[in-house]
């Protein structure tokens, strides 16, 4: 990974802590995984992933549609599961786009997304939003054990 991904999945970990289960990156043609703890791998390894990833892509359609209706900008989407909670944003630089999902455990206190956006935001103006840009292997993914950002490179 980059320094610039690192940062980011480091970002994720000071949200969550043990509670992050992964950190997804993608745009309109391909995504990577650059952080899935083991019990969520197993969970996933029969999913259709990219289906999944497919349906958050929906997010570039929705974020012009809510920019056209609202008087106040689009910062991220959270979206609650029975075990987890989803945060979708996306990392933006001039034209360029680039989606970012994590999920966390469900747990009694909230994460603060907010701040979470806010972090990312500051992140981004540090680096060309091509330095987040996915790679894109066979199945566009990378993954780590808990704890680290490194992982395996992807095909």
């Amino acid at each position: 990974m980059s320094d610039a991904t690192d940062r980011l999945v480091a970002l994720f970990e000071e949200l969550g802590g043990e509670s992050l289960r992964d950190v997804w990156l993608f745009d309109q043609w391909t995504h990577e995984r650059l952080y899935v703890r083991p019990d969520v791998e197993r969970r996933i390894e029969d999913l259709d992933v990219a289906a999944f990833v497919d349906n958050e892509r929906y997010g570039y359609v929705t974020r012009d549609t809510y920019e056209k209706l609202y008087y106040a900008d689009y910062q991220y989407t959270v979206r609650g599961f029975s075990s987890f909670e989803l945060f979708r944003t996306f990392l933006e630089s001039g034209d360029a786009r680039i989606g970012v999902f994590a999920s966390f455990d469900r747990r009694d206190e909230y994460y603060d997304f907010s701040k979470l956006d806010a972090k990312i935001g500051d992140l981004v103006g540090e680096y060309s939003t091509d330095e987040f840009r996915p790679s894109g292997g066979s199945d566009g993914s990378r993954s780590a054990e808990p704890g680290s950002r490194g992982g395996c490179d992807s095909d």
